[in-house]
């Protein structure tokens, strides 16, 4: 009696999204374009008038861990960043580990047609962002919309969504600029 209970951990946001399902991830591997992102992420706000033309390559490793270089421009010179998602239990789920405590990212593949799309949910802390890869620079309005129901679906709106450019890519960086 008069014991404080602890509440049950709060359900985090990326346990109510579905993974696609039947995924194979060696379907995924290849080069991909960032089409649009949403998120309450403030840096993206605050430039998004100056967004890069951004790519993505994936390579399965073991047949379950994706090592992804992304390739953009930071002050006009190409950057290649290497992450490696690690699987967890449910297919189509992954954990991405940064430096340090707290930097962890969950991502979940919520839905990919591996020859034209994926979409990617990100949840760092409390705060989630869906990405739309694409692997043409442009895709179409159906997929399109698809991108805005799982935007909606997360409570994210059109305001905190932004489109990248579909010109100026990188394609490779030099070996000084790789930050892994």
């Amino acid at each position: 009696r008069g014991r404080w209970r602890r509440p049950p951990p709060a359900q985090s946001p990326l346990e109510k999204v579905a993974a696609q399902e039947g995924l194979s991830l060696p379907q995924l591997a290849g080069k991909w374009f960032l089409v649009s992102m949403a998120s309450h992420c403030s840096y993206l706000a605050e430039n998004s008038h100056q967004l890069e033309a951004t790519t993505v390559m994936v390579a399965v490793l073991d047949g379950q861990n994706l090592a992804i270089s992304t390739f953009r421009k930071l002050d006009r010179i190409c950057w290649e960043i290497r992450q490696h998602y690690l699987p967890v239990q449910a297919p189509g789920r992954f954990l991405l580990k940064g430096h340090g405590h707290g930097s962890k990212v969950d991502v979940v593949v919520g839905e990919a047609d591996p020859s034209s799309f994926a979409i990617l949910y990100y949840q760092k802390g409390r705060s989630i962002s869906v990405k739309l890869y694409g692997r043409t620079s442009q895709v179409s309005d159906i997929i399109m919309d698809k991108f805005e129901q799982h935007v909606k679906s997360v409570g994210l709106s059109e305001d905190v969504t932004y489109s990248f450019p579909t010109y100026g890519f990188c394609n490779s960086a030099d070996e000084f600029h790789i930050l892994d």
